[in-house]
């Protein structure tokens, strides 16, 4: 005898609760509880299991009962077999919620691992968030391509000037890929803030800032960066210009649009690149004509400050970068060291117990940093910040064993 007999309506209730059982767990199913039970459905089930009496609305049936009572009216059919005859092949759901955590812890590992994280720390907080606010639509997959997208847009930040919709086009293919009511736009958006250490800018304004300070539609002309000492090799307008300011032993502005119409020539000797104008000022004032080849950022750098500097760095120059030593400008040195190749300056922990002061203004949120991770641990347990005027004096004797090297004929 078949299962077929058991295919009965008001059995449906019993058939319908040991399937979600079976399929929630893979620990053997002792009981089955069944609620509000309608008479007909009482009745069946008294029926089923051989009671003298009709139930009530709420049973407790045992399945080990309902096997041996099954068995023998079927030949040997067990609860779980004829549960999948009457109702269909049991998903064994436990295994899937195993593969989907599996998935999710794979998920967020590869994440964590990314280059683009793992050049700027910082990060770790925005996918720290990224995961609070769940999957993308329940998928890791959907949301693995959602970040894969991301981490692209990232890694050609800073963008040179170029509209939203082409750069949404050139990475993604879709022109509003990047577009406010995005996905992947407010993915990115939140990403800069994080890297800022900033809230996610929420109104029209803000976003507009955010993208123009990654390069995004911003103006060649107002997008600057501060040099000295420089006199690159070949005869454009902007080697010679920078030769004539270099020789005058002055500072001088470089625009983003000069940039991109006369890329740097070859510049000899390493590049010093620094944070704070103040130490420009000072080498320039001990060095005049002889100050060797500087960059100031600025703070975080512009658009122009990352393509000269990548600019430079592709001539086969060395670049070397110091900045402030607190939470935000160890993210600015992740920043342009993962951007341009730049290797640390006296931005070791060594360097950072040495001059640090006994006390002054608090460092904020240090996050990793990835080319000397004692110093992110040596800062974070002094808590004192180390600016980068405190130590001027080490930056200049420097540079010192450097000055007139970039003095090239034009």
């Amino acid at each position: 005898m078949t299962a077929a007999r058991f295919d009965r309506p008001d059995l449906a209730p019993l058939w319908a609760e040991a399937r979600r059982r079976f399929e929630a767990t893979d620990a053997p199913v002792s009981r089955v509880r069944l609620r509000a039970l309608r008479p007909a459905q009482r009745e069946a089930l008294a029926d089923l299991l051989g009671l003298a009496y009709t139930p009530g609305e709420e049973v407790t049936v045992s399945v080990r009962t309902l096997d041996t009572i099954l068995r023998a009216a079927t030949g040997g059919l067990d609860t779980r077999a004829v549960v999948e005859a009457i109702t269909g092949p049991l998903t064994d759901r436990a295994a899937q919620r195993r593969d989907r955590a599996t998935e999710r812890a794979e998920l967020w590992q590869w994440a964590t691992a990314h280059p683009v994280v793992v050049a700027e720390p910082a990060l770790l907080t925005w996918l720290d968030r990224v995961r609070a606010a769940g999957l993308v639509d329940g998928d890791p997959g959907a949301t693995r391509g959602l970040l894969e997208q991301a981490f692209q847009v990232l890694a050609a930040l800073p963008a040179a000037g170029e509209p939203l919709p082409v750069l949404a086009a050139r990475i993604t293919g879709d022109s509003h890929a990047l577009d406010d009511d995005s996905r992947l736009g407010k993915l990115v958006l939140r990403a800069l803030a994080t890297l800022h250490g900033e809230d996610h800018p929420a109104d029209a304004e803000n976003r507009r800032r955010w993208w123009s300070s990654a390069g995004v539609a911003c103006d060649g002309l107002s997008t600057t960066v501060l040099v000295a000492g420089m006199r690159p090799v070949g005869d454009s307008a902007l080697a010679r210009t920078l030769h004539a300011w270099a020789d005058a032993g002055q500072g001088c502005v470089v625009t983003l649009a000069q940039l991109h119409r006369h890329p740097v020539g070859h510049l000899a000797g390493p590049v010093f690149v620094v944070e704070n104008p103040a130490v420009m000022a000072v080498a320039l004032h001990r060095f005049g004509d002889a100050c060797p080849p500087l960059v100031c950022v600025a703070g975080w750098p512009s658009t122009a400050a990352i393509t000269l500097l990548r600019d430079v760095a592709g001539t086969g120059a060395q670049l070397r970068y110091h900045g402030d030593v607190d939470g935000e400008g160890l993210r600015i040195a992740a920043h342009v060291m993962s951007r341009t190749g730049a290797r640390p300056w006296r931005l070791r922990a060594q360097d950072y117990l040495r001059a640090v002061p006994d006390a002054g203004p608090p460092v904020g949120r240090v996050d990793d940093t990835p080319w000397d991770p004692a110093l992110a641990e040596a800062v974070r347990a002094r808590g004192v910040t180390l600016l980068e005027e405190m130590v001027v004096e080490s930056l200049i004797e420097d540079m010192a064993g450097h000055a007139c090297v970039g003095v090239e004929s034009a």
